[in-house]
């Protein structure tokens, strides 16, 4: 299968999610451990193939996460730009067997680099649940600064409680003088 739009790390290859990729998608979408601190999950089958049915519009906003070595789908990312002002949110989820590997911050370097070189914005920020360290962790690795912290404004839907948001960000001018 041909991808128009797929972007490279050291041992990741980001390209478009398809049908295709339904049981690796699904193993994290569905999993509760897996989704404690995402804005959707744990998935049924029906709305992880209405998530890959949505896909081919995503594309260059919504990537999977291949190992380039094995060609195993790991998890998924994405970069959400909004053209008014020139930025873009990021979101990622790797399945928890790849968590503490890498992988998070190497994806995380190579959508900033993409949204600042290829979608030239001037600015990325990315929310997380406050308690989530791995999320974060990415962030700071990625020179991320947090800029706020928000009181009890994420719903975390496994644990069913409202939970701090804290948000992270890094400028062009930053990352630029960070290359």
């Amino acid at each position: 299968m041909t991808y128009k739009i797929y972007l490279t790390t050291p041992r990741l290859t980001l390209r478009p999610l398809t049908m295709e990729d339904f049981a690796a998608v699904h193993s994290w979408a569905s999993n509760p451990e897996n989704v404690r601190y995402m804005s959707f999950g744990p998935n049924t089958e029906e709305e992880t193939r209405a998530f890959l049915e949505r896909q081919p519009k995503e594309e260059g906003r919504n990537f999977g996460v291949v190992l380039t070595e094995t060609r195993a789908v790991i998890g998924s990312c994405g970069i959400y730009p909004n053209d008014k002002n020139d930025t873009a949110e990021l979101g990622w989820i790797l399945h928890m067997n790849h968590w503490k590997k890498g992988y998070g911050a190497e994806l995380g370097a190579e959508l900033i680099r993409y949204g600042f070189e290829d979608l030239q914005l001037r600015r990325i920020f990315t929310p997380c649940a406050a308690v989530n360290y791995g999320s974060y962790r990415i962030m700071e690795r990625n020179n991320m600064r947090r800029e706020a912290l928000h009181k009890k404004t994420f719903w975390a839907r496994v644990d069913k409680e409202w939970v701090d948001e804290a948000v992270y960000a890094i400028l062009k001018e930053e990352w630029e003088t960070l290359q």
